[in-house]
Formats: C-alpha cells, structure tokens, sequence
C-alpha cells in the first residue's frame, strides 16, 4: 500500500534570498511507496538545516529536480522491507552515503567512498535505484528529511538509543560525523595540539568540540559572525577571530606560527587557501566543505614538500558511521561532546524556506525542522 506524506520540495534552484520570499522549497502532499528489498520506511522525526542544503538550494551543487531536499535526520521505523535486519520501533539515525558494502572503497573501510552509494546520490535514488516517491521527485542523499516519512535504504540507517531526543540525533548524521569526524580521523588530533577552525556552523563547531575533547591546547576559532565567536569561547576555544583579510596572522600570533592542525568548514575557496596559510610547516590542513566545482585552488607547491604541509579532504568526516555515530554519542553523554549547545532554533515544515534565510545570512548554526 502507498502512503501519503508531506515534504518540503525543490522546484527550482538558484532563484534569489530572501528565500521567504522566492520560496524555493514547496510543501507538497505526495505519495510514498513501500519500502522494497532491504529498505525501511522511517516516520521522521526531526531533520537539520546544512549549508550542503543549501548549495543544492543556491544551485551551486546541482542535483536533479525535482527532489525533496533534508540529508540529516532522524526518526523511527515504521516498516521494513524484505530482508532487513531492523525492526519497526527501532530509532535510527540516517547518513548521508549509503554504502553498499561490497564495493572497492567500502571492502578498504572507506564507506563514504562507496561507488554504487555515490552515483545513487547524484541520480537522486535510494541506492536500489528506485525513486519511492510520486511526480517524479528524487531523493536527496538517499534520506529527503524534510517529510513526515521517508523510505531509505537500510543502509544510510544507524540504530541508537530511543531515549536520545530526536533533534539532537538527528546531528550525528551529518555536522558531528563531519565536524567530530575531520579532527578525528583527518587531522588525527592529539593532546597538545595548536588547532583552528574555520568557519562555525553546525561542522565547525562539531569540530571544535571534538578537538577539545582529544585535549587540544590552543584552540583557535575564525568565522565573520561575532555571536559565533561568542558561542566558540563558550564551548572552549582559547581565541577566537573575526574572519577577513588579518585572519592568517591572528592565527600565527595565536598559535606561534601556525596551527598544527587546521580544519575549513565553509566551502569557500579564499578562506580554504587562507586556512593553508595559516597551518604551520609539518602541519595538516583539513578541509570538509563543498565549494562551487568550477572554482580551483591556487597553492605554493613548494611549500608541500619544503615544509612536509598536508592538505586533505574528508567527506562524511571520513567516518563509518555505524562505529562512529554510537562512539560519538557516548561521547555526548559523557558530556564530552555537548552537541546540543549547537541547536539555534527549532522550525515546523511549513517554515522552511525561512530557516535557509538564517543559514543563508549566517544567522544560525543549527536549525532544525521538527516532523
């Protein structure tokens, strides 16, 4: 039997902010089909607003439309398909790679390299290849949150504890596994570590927690926005800076020149090749962000040998997010990582397109839609 759902869609990418009034995203009732072989049909529960969102929204990471936008939530099972190993009632938190398991990058350990997982995503199907929803919408990263009910593939889902609050779940899908992720397994930070972070959304501060968490020393925090800097002193950096053309030398001051390790969150070209800068020789610069695919990166080559400078991305924050999601929520209960502190507002579907306003400006770290 079909069911019937509202989700927020994507009708049109690249029309103007403010996006309450362009209205990119449209709430339409569609019907949702039945999950299939190893597939599960999830009531959502919350699911958060992130800047790779808002690239498909801004068409600066183009993707096939119409597609029913949300890749970080979490929820409850309400059906599975046939040879699932969940059952109804389990709460899941959904990711947004949803690695087959089999292929060349998942058999090294590298789930969020898996083929089939990524072509599925830039068709817009789950990774059956199957398009579950009516009018020809597709799926944004196997998972399209922003619904009341969803059908994923088993795969993109990772049981925790039904005592976690649903918005605060929903962050270990994509900010924390990224953020958490890049220092953990990117940078590899240990203690004592002069660390910065650039940019301070919902990733760079899920970053910053991390680092702090693996006993960090001098903790640098870089964004444009000043309540941001603000909220990164709360949560321990040691300095923080305003973002702009002096950044590359605040941070050397700050850290004697240069970070050891250097995370970049934003996914602007300038501030990647200024977070370069400001990694001390010897040093790793991680970055997490998704800029616009036409824009390249100038570098010193020389400096890559003559200073043994790493440069690196993570994507998914080079994690497997069934080991990962349950270790860093420990961690949260530990109250090591206390990613709550990183919830900025709480939206009904229906408001949306006004919460990628404050994404857009800045306004907001995390915001999520509450289903």
């Amino acid at each position: 039997m079909t069911l019937t759902t509202r989700a927020a869609v994507l009708v049109e990418s690249g029309r103007p902010a403010p996006y309450a009034r362009s209205r990119p995203l449209e709430i339409q009732e569609l019907t949702l089909r039945p999950p299939g072989e190893g597939e599960l049909l999830v009531k959502v529960g919350a699911a958060g607003l992130c800047h790779s969102d808002l690239s498909v929204v801004n068409g600066s990471r183009p993707r096939p439309l119409p597609m029913a936008l949300g890749h970080e939530a979490a929820g409850e099972i309400v059906e599975t398909g046939p040879g699932s190993t969940m059952r109804p009632g389990d709460h899941i938190v959904l990711t947004f790679v949803p690695a087959c398991g089999s292929c060349t990058m998942c058999a090294k350990g590298r789930p969020a390299l898996c083929g089939p997982g990524g072509a599925a995503n830039r068709a817009g199907t789950l990774l059956s290849g199957s398009r579950m929803l009516s009018g020809g919408v597709n799926h944004h990263l196997g998972v399209s949150g922003f619904a009341d009910y969803a059908v994923v593939s088993e795969q993109s889902a990772v049981k925790v504890d039904p005592a976690l609050p649903y918005e605060i779940a929903a962050l270990f899908g994509c900010a924390v596994l990224t953020g958490a992720g890049a220092v953990r397994y990117g940078a590899r930070v240990v203690a004592d570590d002069t660390v910065a972070v650039f940019g301070l959304g919902g990733v760079g501060l899920s970053a910053l927690l991390a680092a702090r968490a693996a006993g960090a020393g001098t903790l640098v925090a870089i964004d444009v926005v000043d309540a941001k800097l603000e909220l990164a002193r709360q949560l321990g950096a040691t300095h923080v800076i305003k973002g702009g053309p002096d950044a590359v030398e605040e941070v050397r001051q700050a850290t004697g020149g240069g970070a050891d390790k250097v995370v970049e969150t934003t996914g602007v070209v300038p501030v990647l090749a200024q977070a370069y800068e400001a990694t001390a020789p010897g040093g790793v610069t991680v970055t997490v962000g998704l800029p616009d695919p036409g824009v390249p990166l100038s570098l010193p080559a020389l400096s890559l040998v003559a200073e043994e400078r790493t440069l690196k991305g993570s994507y998914l924050g080079s994690c497997v997010p069934r080991r990962d999601v349950p270790a860093f929520i420990d961690l949260y209960k530990q109250g090591l990582l206390p990613v709550d502190r990183l919830l900025s507002g709480r939206l009904t579907l229906d408001e949306v397109n006004e919460g990628f306003d404050r994404l857009h400006t800045g306004e907001a770290v995390r915001q999520v839609v509450m289903l």
